[in-house]
């Protein structure tokens, strides 16, 4: 007998199996599984194979759970959280006190202190005060990146750490394998021969999920650097492709910098298994005593909760008067959404500012789909057009800001490990409200006229994107 008699009937077994399986796995997220239930059922075998790839299948659980049984044996102890929670008591307005509060649940230090401060707008005054310091350095150099590109800057960058770590100063380099995979071996094995360590973070090369997303910078434990900005040519604006490259970056000299080393020594553990914690060497004392209250928060999939998007939540919700966000990726989940429109029907000013291009499949019609939902409940949303918005920003009644690698959308919720300095200093958020209305003059405000006679091949855009929202 023919054996593809059978093979329809094998196909459609095989596929209620991984159904049943798929069920079982994402039990947690319906909207995910709904998203993934889509695919198995539009392409049958292959859409669980993606799902191998892309899901978070039991081996990666069990990864991420032990992950994060080690971060939380390095947690800050209940007695200094206490402490602090006590001394914020005095020196918070009450929705501070709680975002702080709300803080302090993430399984990593995450601690508030004074901390000189330096924002940056484009790559090239970032790198150009990034390579200062590094060749200033003395004793270590702490360096995680989702991205380092094989040109120019990417060269520069690495010869740079070459030298300084022939020079005799402590260099490892912290790397997301798929986003590093153009970081060629020959520059790895530059920084190796130098006396630089080297480590990939993600075990898990063919995901698009689950990556490192982080971009920070420790330089002997007294300055650090962190935000949306990777590096490659693209992030100074030397491509055709993008151009104008627009991106925020901070700059932090201060306390703060223990808690980015704090998270750097438990990632750098987790992917190369050295336990640094105890070298009293990479937390030194810090000897300014005033400045911008900070606090720096990470998460990831190894965490129980986003406690990034809850923080968020609680800004949107605790709004009295404007709410600005900068993202390249505007697809939130539904609470964001809600919360967003919320607080647009209340009569708070919520301006939502997006790229008038995508770097991504699917990224442009996912934005305007939820986008249009916004308009709907009142709020003002615009398109960057000078080049590529990149900035991961948001600030409330120009009184609280958040600068860091996460954006408005469920893959840095939930499926990327990220992390964001949350800045309590209203002459900071003032200052950040003038650069964002600067970039309203590089904007088109997308009207609700404009919205509803867009083209049908955006609409028909929008709507696959928003069905596979999900799983962006």
């Amino acid at each position: 007998m023919n054996l593809f008699t059978y093979l329809p009937t094998a196909i459609i077994i095989l596929n209620i199996i991984f159904i049943i399986l798929l069920i079982f796995f994402e039990r947690r997220d319906p909207t995910a599984t709904w998203g993934w239930l889509l695919i198995l059922t539009l392409i049958p075998v292959l859409g669980f194979i993606l799902y191998l790839f892309l899901g978070l299948t039991p081996k990666k659980r069990k990864t991420f759970r032990k992950k994060q049984y080690i971060d939380e044996l390095k947690n800050m102890p209940e007695e200094r959280k206490n402490a602090l929670l006590a001394e914020i008591k005095s020196n918070f307005r009450k929705l501070e006190r709680s975002i702080i509060r709300l803080g302090f649940e993430a399984k990593t230090t995450a601690l508030v202190g004074y901390n000189n401060l330096k924002i940056y707008t484009n790559g090239s005054d970032k790198f150009n005060d990034l390579f200062a310091d590094i060749e200033n350095a003395q004793k270590f150099i702490h360096v995680n990146y989702y991205i380092i590109q094989d040109d120019k800057l990417g060269d520069k960058l690495i010869n740079l750490l070459a030298k300084k770590a022939a020079q005799g100063v402590e260099v490892r380099l912290l790397y997301d394998k798929m986003g590093c995979r153009n970081l060629s071996v020959h520059s790895l094995n530059i920084l190796e021969d130098a006396g630089a360590e080297t480590a990939p973070f993600a075990p898990f090369i063919l995901d698009i999920n689950y990556r490192n997303h982080r971009k920070n910078v420790i330089i002997d434990g007294q300055i650090g650097y962190l935000g949306g900005i990777n590096v490659g040519e693209e992030y100074i604006g030397h491509t055709k492709k993008f151009a104008d490259w627009r991106d925020t970056h901070l700059r932090i000299k201060g306390k703060n910098v223990d808690s980015m080393q704090h998270r750097f020594l438990l990632d750098w553990n987790f992917a190369f298994g050295e336990e640094l914690f105890n070298e009293k060497k990479y937390f030194p004392p810090k000897n300014i005593t005033e400045g911008s209250p900070v606090q720096i928060v990470s998460s990831g999939p190894d965490s129980k909760e986003q406690i990034i998007k809850s923080i968020f939540l609680k800004m949107i919700y605790g709004a009295e008067k404007s709410i600005s966000i900068q993202t390249p990726y505007f697809i939130p989940d539904q609470p964001v959404l809600e919360a967003l429109k919320t607080a647009a029907r209340s009569g708070i000013d919520v301006k939502i500012m997006i790229p008038d291009r995508a770097d991504h499949p699917f990224v442009y019609g996912a934005n305007h789909s939820f986008v249009g939902s916004l308009l709907e409940s009142g709020a003002r949303c615009f398109r960057y057009t000078k080049g590529f918005l990149h900035s991961k920003t948001i600030s409330i009644d120009e009184r609280i800001l958040s600068i860091g690698t996460t954006n408005m959308d469920t893959r840095s919720f939930k499926l990327n490990f990220e992390i964001n300095a949350f800045i309590y200093d209203k002459k900071v958020a003032e200052k950040h409200e003038k650069t964002f209305n600067n970039d309203l003059k590089y904007s088109d405000e997308i009207t609700m006229e404009g919205y509803q006679n867009r083209s049908w091949t955006l609409k028909i855009s929008e709507s696959i994107s928003r069905l596979l929202s999900p799983i962006l």
